[in-house]
């Protein structure tokens, strides 16, 4: 049985405790508004928080930063009314009844505290843009597309838009692909993965198997040990094998040996395994003059350098490379992984004036 969250439990009480204090309101609310039952009440007010707040982009970290991008919004609303903006408008009179009733107000603020804690968990997410909503991984003729929200239509796979914020799992986590798997490009056909140990097992001996690398496979290894031991392995950030720079693309030119994205503010850092054997050794040296040598070194080295720019200049990575010295430690290397596969959400602590310039608006004579 999967463990409770304490969070959670403790989001649901406070809600709960809040329901007891908007039903002790409900009435004086319903007599100093008119309007005749609660469900009138909730679709005036509380209802309206998709309407003035864009909940697809916004982050949303607490109460109080959803209260103030409530009221900028009904505030937006208010002006664009115009000349309309005068007693018998329902957007007035609502605004008007919250202005001019100390008990509205508490109701209101209580409410929208309420809401907030019930969809917590769509509010608070960093969601991922459209364009970083699909990544493709793996070799040129072994290639798999990791989506948000996947569905095949006129011959390639997309997101469902409408639906990326309503994906439950944390992004790019173990949880997020046993519920996505994997997609095969240009077929509508996929990899599904019934539990944790079938991913695994198909992370270590077919994605980075095919890579041939002793390295990444030991840190696959690890990974594999980390996320089975973990209290929670579906909340493990996925260790993301063969990035490629040029996604679908058939040929491009670079591949990241791992990356992993922070489900909690989308930074995404990858882990280049680098020995001197395959991405700087010189062959044929005796024939060749030192300055040919040199030249030739000098280009493998640019080659590299040219690789860690693009990834970050377009997809936004830091990459961390790690050498001969660092590759003979790959209990090093795994720990400073470690780093970025414990990820906390850090709500943003912020204050607002929202209220105060909602409360300031003034009809139109």
């Amino acid at each position: 049985m999967a463990k409770r969250d304490p969070e959670k439990t403790r989001r649901n009480k406070e809600a709960a405790t809040l329901t007891t204090k908007i039903k002790e309101l409900q009435p004086t609310v319903l007599r100093l508004t008119g309007y005749t039952n609660d469900q009138s009440l909730n679709g005036t007010y509380g209802g309206k928080y998709a309407e003035y707040i864009d909940i697809k982009n916004e982050v949303i970290d607490t109460p109080e930063q959803f209260r103030s991008l409530y009221f900028q919004g009904f505030l937006r609303t208010l002006e664009g009314l115009g000349m309309y903006a005068r007693a018998g408008n329902p957007y007035f009179d609502a605004f008007a009844n919250y202005r001019d009733n100390d008990v509205v107000q508490e109701w209101l603020n209580i409410f929208l505290e309420r809401t907030f804690l019930r969809n917590y968990d769509a509010l608070t997410k960093v969601r991922p843009t459209v364009e970083e909503a699909c990544i493709w991984i793996g070799q040129e003729n072994a290639s798999y597309g990791i989506l948000v929200t996947p569905r095949f239509k006129n011959g390639q796979w997309e997101n469902d838009k409408s639906e990326i914020r309503r994906f439950s799992p944390k992004y790019w986590s173990i949880g997020h692909i046993l519920k996505t798997g994997l997609v095969i490009p240009g077929e509508n056909e996929k990899i599904d993965f019934v539990d944790l140990e079938q991913y695994l097992t198909f992370f270590k001996n077919t994605l980075v198997r095919n890579s041939g690398s002793v390295h990444e496979k030991e840190i696959a290894n690890r990974y594999c040990e980390f996320v089975r031991s973990a209290d929670k392995p579906e909340d493990i950030p996925l260790l993301i094998p063969e990035l490629r720079y040029g996604g679908i693309e058939k040929k491009h030119e670079y591949r990241l040996d791992f990356t992993v994205i922070n489900p909690f503010n989308m930074n995404k850092v990858g882990f280049e395994l680098s020995p001197w054997s395959t991405h700087g050794a010189l062959t044929g040296t005796k024939s060749k003059m030192q300055k040919d040598i040199n030249a030739e070194a000098l280009a493998n080295f640019e080659k590299e350098m040219k690789k860690l720019k693009s990834y970050f200049r377009k997809l936004g990575i830091t990459v961390l490379v790690y050498t001969d010295s660092d590759l003979k430690d790959h209990d090093g290397i795994f720990k400073t992984i470690t780093d970025y596969l414990i990820v906390k959400n850090s709500p943003r602590q912020l204050e607002f004036q929202s209220i105060e310039d909602f409360l300031s608006f003034e009809e139109v004579i």
